[in-house]
């Protein structure tokens, strides 16, 4: 879906898989199980959802992976009012920037967010406060603690952003710094946060989340 002519409000776009035993959230597996860690990753996406729509930004996208054709997605889709769209092929940074595309079509289009289901901690107050950021920027991040980001925003797409990026390391914001710089682009970057990626992060969950948790999270948290 393109951007209308005239529409001047920030789209909120969310990447999530579907959240399907053996294929969300595999690397909590040895603390949840494959049943758990499918759980939490629904009450991730349920969540993250809920916080785009209460951002009150502008129109929010599911943009599903492996494909929209999962009825989990579709779900969640019809349940938060949102739409439903496909990340299609290649790499994230290519699906990163496909998103962006279709999404910034209209040069009235003040820009978009780009969000995982990852972080519990990017609720509907940062995300309006990325949104206000990025009036003044090309870009706007919320970086993970792990290295990575939770949020990108831009007001234009950019492909020098994403293409040919390495990913799941722990330098990825580093080297998206360098390559903003290297383009010219203006950026601020927001308070970092938690993903919640492997059994340790389950320590950054929401306490009434961990509570609700049937495991015995202590040997990766230490609690």
């Amino acid at each position: 879906m393109h951007a209308e002519a005239g529409d001047d409000r920030v789209r909120v776009i969310v990447f999530a898989k579907a959240p399907r035993p053996g294929l969300a959230k595999t690397r909590l597996i040895p603390a949840l199980g494959p049943q758990g860690a499918a759980a939490l990753a629904q009450r991730m996406l349920d969540h993250t959802l809920d916080a785009a729509v209460a951002a009150g930004l502008g129109p929010v996208e599911l943009c599903a992976a492996p494909d929209a054709r999962d009825v989990l997605l579709q779900e969640a889709a019809r349940a938060h009012g949102v739409a439903l769209a496909e990340q299609g092929e290649g790499d994230l940074g290519a699906r990163m920037h496909r998103a962006f595309v279709r999404h910034l079509g209209s040069t009235t289009t003040p820009g978009a967010l780009l969000i995982g289901t990852d972080a519990p901690a990017l609720d509907a107050a940062r995300l309006r406060d990325a949104a206000q950021a990025l009036q003044g920027h090309d870009a706007v991040f919320v970086p993970a603690l792990d290295g990575g980001y939770a949020l990108v925003g831009l007001k234009r797409p950019d492909a020098r952003v994403f293409d040919g990026m390495s990913w799941s390391h722990d330098r990825v914001l580093a080297d998206t710094r360098t390559r903003l710089a290297a383009a010219g682009l203006r950026w601020v970057e927001l308070p970092p946060v938690a993903d919640i990626d492997e059994p340790p992060d389950l320590i950054h969950l929401p306490v009434a989340w961990r509570s609700t948790l049937n495991a015995d999270l202590s040997p990766f948290t230490g609690a």
